[in-house]
């Protein structure tokens, strides 16, 4: 490589310090600017950052760091989402307690993101696993519970035998503990919930009004939230039916119009009239339990072979009084969706066929494609389920789908078999988690007043330190003292809740909290009111539904209990693509990381340590399991973190991945030394900075400054479109305007060198927001004692954004002899002297004198002679 003109590392860290001790990151005080407040989703503190992670927190610095210049108060805070699983996995791997693993991997953390230079109020910093954060949670719980939006009940849920834990669906691999390896049960137990089904309806509408949001995340929301309206059908039942049993199946559909293609009916395995047939049936009992051991999640559920038992009971046909139907229990109908029950309609619905076909059921079609021909129509292997007009359904014939919805709707509320229904996809949140590394529940189950709140002047209702992890469960059961207490209403012998909270409870309003992050209250109303909505929120797709969704139902809760007066906590949403890197394997079979393997000159990639062959995989997203992450420690070390900065944003759309390779850091490398140059080699032929500008310009000074203006322009639009490659190919191309005007002979010539001073003020601006520190040392070198960061943004002079050249074609008597380069508002008799003074025209003429010049402004001159 060149020698180096510029120090990155080391200046880096110079200008670094000098941010600290001037403490430009700090939050501003209440003042009359704007306000604009970016986040990005904070990190687990999981070990070390890759720069797999940093592409979030540097497009959410360069938003940061460009509002701020363009006369924001910013508000740009950061914290730790804490709790969790992997710090209970490390203590019981490591023998190390959660909390030091936790706090040891933050300072780790905090430390590499202070080398990227974020521009961060660290003042405002916060872990979710600190007493003073999880108390204030604790005193949200106990206001949910006075507002009737905290409930407990049984449900059913995945238990890992062996560790005798919950799990949540992600953690059931192939029916089996992710960690333990034991066969997954699922079991009934008490569980804690918020009830966000309250707000089903309102978080649905909401989505439309989030028009700074992707569509596909809104779409993923609206599916999630899933408003069915349907019908409720009330099937009779005939058979040997326990006494307990009701006298009819309860099914919700929102294919009602199918209702004659119906050839069974299935409940789920914990459909109450299963629960009450299996007490006589141990064949039952035993297919119900082989269905528990499936997990609880849909896509386990949809992956799992379809099995049914046959129930001997049969189900009458509402619209065909001798049409009987089998009813099932089935492993693929959820109790928690509709009721729990189906019709069975397998010529439209994939499930529905694929049971069919095993069971050897009647597949009827019902619903026929528009133009299709009713004799040939037939049903393969996939369902239809697409738009046409119905037939084999006698009254219903040559109805379409819609039509045939209402008729039977209308129907069987005539006949009092049933009613129109608007159902939910959406569930209450269960939120308990049974393990020690959470935030307790501030509750307290007392024998004789039964379960009732902590008292708020107790809390934090604080984790015990001393616990062990060497027996199976929740080390908060196996605690000697701390579960033990009095009750606070009647002082007698009672116990602590020993469930702790879904960690996605934390990260559900600590959005909110950064606003006053000191406060004794979960928010002070006047920052929040300040600072809320988040302007501008960046994270990855796959919090699109859960975390998202929980965070707009915290929000409209605290609303509704005078926290917040707002609904939606983004006003502006963002997910970026991630940073992929190609993975190793050894002839082991080993995964290596990037700096066990080199390249050779023949084009092979080999291990360092043993010369052996390496197997070059696909480029994946970066993850410890497969080693192909990258420390930006080392990228700082080498080329400073600018590098890594520029090339994250410059490679890719921010929305798509982009690969991560050594050549296009290098290439970010080369453009921060090539913009160094170009200040230091200009800086001393440069007028002082504020000398006014020149009367009047050349016109190669004028095709500098329009340049430089056209720049600070489409630079501007694509920053705030967060356009950031555009951005930077927009500087690419300035930058080279620049160094092929300092290849002329500019030194002496005050205009052009007053020009060369004010691109170079411009793309250090411009680059400031993306390369900071090399941004700071270019304002210094161009004479500046003042931080780049403290300057406002430049503003494009409007004049000089307008091409005022134009060129048109010149005729002798009606044939094109030449072009004209002229002002556009030049007059009618400057551009008919002007054509007459060219050369060509001359020659056209010969001895022929001028009769008249016709000019059509701004198009054609015609000289007629």
């Amino acid at each position: 490589m060149a020698s180096e003109r510029y120090n990155a590392p080391e200046r880096e860290k110079y200008w670094r310090q000098v941010w600290r001790e001037q403490d430009v990151f700090r939050t501003p005080e209440m003042s009359d600017r704007p306000k604009y407040y970016v986040l990005e989703m904070f990190p687990y503190p999981s070990g070390r950052i890759h720069v797999g992670h940093t592409r979030n927190y540097t497009m959410g610095d360069v938003v940061a760091r460009y509002k701020r210049a363009q006369g924001y108060d910013v508000l740009h805070p950061m914290g730790w989402d804490a709790f969790g699983m992997p710090a209970e996995n490390a203590a019981m791997a490591k023998g190390v307690h959660p909390k030091e693993w936790t706090y040891e991997n933050i300072a780790t953390m905090r430390g590499q993101l202070q080398e990227m230079g974020f521009a961060l109020d660290w003042d405002r910093e916060f872990a979710t696993c600190d007493p003073e954060y999880y108390a204030q949670q604790q005193k949200l719980f106990l206001d949910f519970l006075k507002h009737d939006l905290v409930y407990r009940r049984m449900a059913r849920v995945n238990w890992d035998p062996v560790d005798q834990t919950v799990l949540a669906n992600e953690q059931v691999i192939d029916g089996r503990g992710w960690r333990s390896g034991a066969v997954v049960e699922q079991r009934e137990l008490p569980q804690w919930f918020f009830r966000i089904t309250r707000y089903a309806d309102d978080l649905l509408e909401g989505l439309d009004t989030l028009d700074r949001w992707p569509e596909k995340v809104r779409l993923m929301q609206k599916n999630w939230i899933g408003k069915s309206e349907g019908c409720l059908i009330k099937f009779k039942l005939s058979g040997d039916r326990p006494a307990d049993a009701p006298e009819t199946l309860d099914v919700f559909t929102t294919r009602h119009d199918t209702i004659f293609g119906a050839t069974f009916c299935a409940i789920a395995p914990n459909h109450p009239l299963a629960q009450s047939l299996a007490e006589q049936d141990p064949n039952l009992r035993d297919f119900i339990a082989e269905c528990q051991r499936i997990g609880t999640s849909e896509e386990a559920i949809e992956r799992a072979e379809k099995k049914g038992y046959d129930t001997g009971l049969k189900a009458i046909h509402p619209f065909k009084r001798n049409s009987r139907l089998r009813v099932f229990v089935a492993n693929f109908v959820l109790m928690e969706y509709g009721t729990g029950a189906i019709f069975g309609c397998p010529a439209h619905d994939q499930r529905d066929l694929d049971f069919a076909r095993k069971y050897r059921l009647n597949v009827k079609p019902v619903v026929i494609p528009d133009g299709a021909d009713p004799e040939s129509f037939k049903i393969g292997s996939e369902a239809y389920t697409g738009p046409g007009h119905i037939y084999n359904s006698e009254f219903l014939d040559g109805l379409s789908v819609d039509e045939a919805k209402e008729k039977i709707a209308t129907l069987v509320e005539e006949r009092g078999i049933g009613e129109r229904q608007v159902k939910f996809r959406l569930r209450d949140w269960g939120v308990s988690r049974q393990r020690y590394w959470g935030c307790p529940i501030p509750m307290i189950h007392c024998p004789t007043c039964g379960i009732i709140p902590e008292r708020e002047e107790n809390l934090p209702v604080q984790l015990p330190e001393d616990v062990s992890f060497e027996k199976p469960g929740n080390p908060l059961d196996h605690h000697p003292t701390w579960k033990h207490v009095h009750c606070p209403e009647c002082g007698s012998e009672a116990e602590r809740e020993t469930d702790t909270l879904d960690t996605f409870v934390d990260s559900s309003w600590y959005f909110a909290r950064f606003c006053s992050p000191r406060a004794d209250t979960p928010v002070e109303k006047t920052e929040a009111d300040r600072w809320l909505p988040v302007d501008q929120y960046i994270g990855g797709v796959e919090h699109a539904i859960l975390h998202l969704l929980y965070a707009r139902f915290f929000t409209r809760a605290m609303r509704d209990m005078g926290y917040l007066d707002l609904e939606e906590p983004f006003a502006g949403l963002f997910t970026q693509g991630m940073i992929v890197h190609d993975t190793y394997r050894s002839q082991s079979g080993e995964w290596l990381s990037p700096d066990q393997v080199r390249f050779t000159e023949d084009g092979k990639t080999v291990e360092i340590d043993t010369g052996s062959p390496v197997t070059v995989g696909h480029a994946e997203k970066m993850s410890k399991s497969k080693r192909n992450t990258v420390d930006p420690t080392d990228i700082v070390e080498r080329f400073g973190a600018d590098t890594a900065r520029w090339f994250m944003l410059s490679d890719s759309p921010p929305e798509r991945d982009v690969q991560w390779t050594d050549a296009g850091v290098e290439g970010a490398w080369r453009f921060i030394q090539k913009l160094t140059r170009l200040v230091t080699d200009a800086a001393d032929a440069l007028p002082e900075q504020g000398t006014p500008a020149p009367e009047s310009f050349s016109n190669p000074a004028e095709d500098l400054r329009r340049a430089s203006h056209r720049a600070v322009k489409a630079v501007t639009g694509d920053l705030e479109a967060l356009r950031f490659n555009r951005a930077i190919a927009q500087i690419h191309e300035f930058a080279n305007k620049i160094a092929s005007a300092q290849q002329s002979d500019w030194h002496d010539q005050p205009d052009f060198a007053w020009a060369m001073r004010e691109a170079l003020e411009f793309i250090t601006q411009l680059v400031g927001p993306i390369i900071p520190h090399a941004g700071e040392e270019c304002w210094a070198r161009l004479g500046y004692n003042s931080l780049l960061i403290n300057q406002p943004w430049p503003e494009p002079e409007d004049a000089l954004l307008i091409d005022d050249a134009i060129t048109i074609a010149v005729q002798v008597n009606g044939k094109r002899r030449a072009e004209l380069t002229i002002s556009r508002d030049a007059e009618k008799e400057e551009v008919e002297r002007a054509a007459l003074e060219l050369e060509s025209v001359h020659r056209a003429l010969g001895d022929r004198p001028v009769k008249r010049v016709i000019v059509v402004p701004q198009r054609i001159v015609n000289v007629v002679a």
